[in-house]
């Protein structure tokens, strides 16, 4: 090899290995890993959580921008009990980054995350009852959100594992999908898939084109389309119909109003259910009613009473974790009218009302 040309190689190579070495640098001072992880854990403390990393976090070149994080712990300020563990997750940044030192998030991945339901619904219940402030504008996500081997547990019992979601670009007026897939406790496969446009128009947060596809094994299926808009606190409404596709049973057509919350009454949710051998019409507060369902598919024996609201509903059965209940009718409200068939008894005293108690299957 001629010795100009050997040379001319051990000239790039050493260059090439000094911008190397100035990139890495560049990257650990620009990035500034200490002010991230420092902005991360303030806007957790802003929402009445504490994040902890195993170790610190660390700055990645290739392919891109990111930061690597390990040991993740999420849980309210005071609990012992967290909300999220994961083993490890990457903060993808963009390369604009570097020069202009702004703290923009482009992706996120998180790897193994375990969310304990018990603890986040305690740390939502805790959270100040005061009216919810509409954002000034949607929070951007340039490449979306990617989860892998995920789950969903309750204290020791499993109720969703081998979770994965990938969230698209979150943008104003730009179409946002989502996907998950998981597994239930029986290792029945479940899925759902979420399309909807974004946009502040007028003072509110609008959802467009709102398509939602449910799929439980190869057995239930939902679908429902339409639009919703929420101008801060409970003004909230929406409007979706569709149809449950049942393999046993059959169709059933559906609907799903949401009705703001005035001066005089709650936040309302209109269901409408209409198919074989199941009908329903009925009128819902959904915090109450979101309470009612966690009493039935708890661990302790539940008891069970007519959810809150307004309506008639007729189901020949409903299965929810290890709880069957069969022809179940449920009436409530002072406009539904007794069957012409029977006649209106005495109200029972209080000491003599009891509950029923719904029947537990292995």
């Amino acid at each position: 090899m001629p010795r100009w040309l050997r040379l001319g190689l051990l000239v790039a190579s050493s260059t090439m290995l000094l911008l190397v070495a100035a990139a890495l640098v560049a990257v650990h001072v620009l990035l500034q890993p200490e002010r991230i992880t420092a902005m991360l854990q303030s806007q957790a403390r802003n929402a009445g959580l504490e994040l902890n990393l195993a170790s610190p976090a660390t700055p990645a070149l290739f392919p891109r921008p990111a930061l690597e994080l390990e040991g993740i712990t999420l849980n309210a300020q005071g609990a012992s009990m967290p909300i999220l563990l994961a083993a490890r997750g990457t903060l993808a940044l963009p390369w604009r980054t570097l020069f202009r030192g702004e703290t923009v998030i482009s992706q996120m991945r998180i790897d193994s995350p375990r969310v304990d339901l018990d603890a986040l619904q305690s740390w939502l219940a805790d959270l100040p009852s005061g009216p919810a402030t509409l954002p000034v504008e949607i929070p951007r996500i340039d490449a979306g959100i990617h989860i892998t081997r995920g789950s969903l547990v309750r204290g020791n019992q499993m109720l969703l594992g081998d979770v994965a979601l990938d969230a698209g670009r979150l943008a104003p007026a730009h179409p946002f999908v989502l996907t998950i897939t998981a597994k239930d406790g029986h290792g029945t496969p479940t899925s759902m898939r979420l399309s909807l446009t974004p946009r502040i128009d007028g003072g509110a947060l609008r959802l467009d084109h709102i398509a939602l596809h449910l799929a439980h094994d190869s057995t239930v299926t939902l679908q429902l389309a339409g639009n919703a808009r929420w101008r801060g606190a409970a003004d909230a409404s929406a409007s979706l119909s569709g149809k449950i596709d049942h393999a046993g049973t059959g169709a059933y057509a559906t609907s799903v109003a949401l009705t703001p919350a005035n001066e005089s009454s709650p936040l309302m949710l209109a269901l409408k259910l209409d198919g074989p051998d199941n009908h329903a019409d009925l009128h819902l507060p959904p915090l109450a009613l979101a309470d009612w369902w966690a009493q039935l598919d708890h661990d302790d024996v539940p008891t069970l009473s007519v959810p809150p609201g307004s309506g008639h509903a007729e189901i020949e059965h409903v299965d929810t974790g290890g709880i069957r209940i069969e022809g179940l009718t449920i009436q409530a409200g002072d406009d539904v009218p007794a069957p012409a068939s029977t006649s209106v008894a005495p109200a029972a005293k209080p000491a003599d009302a009891k509950p029923a108690s719904p029947r537990k299957t292995p």
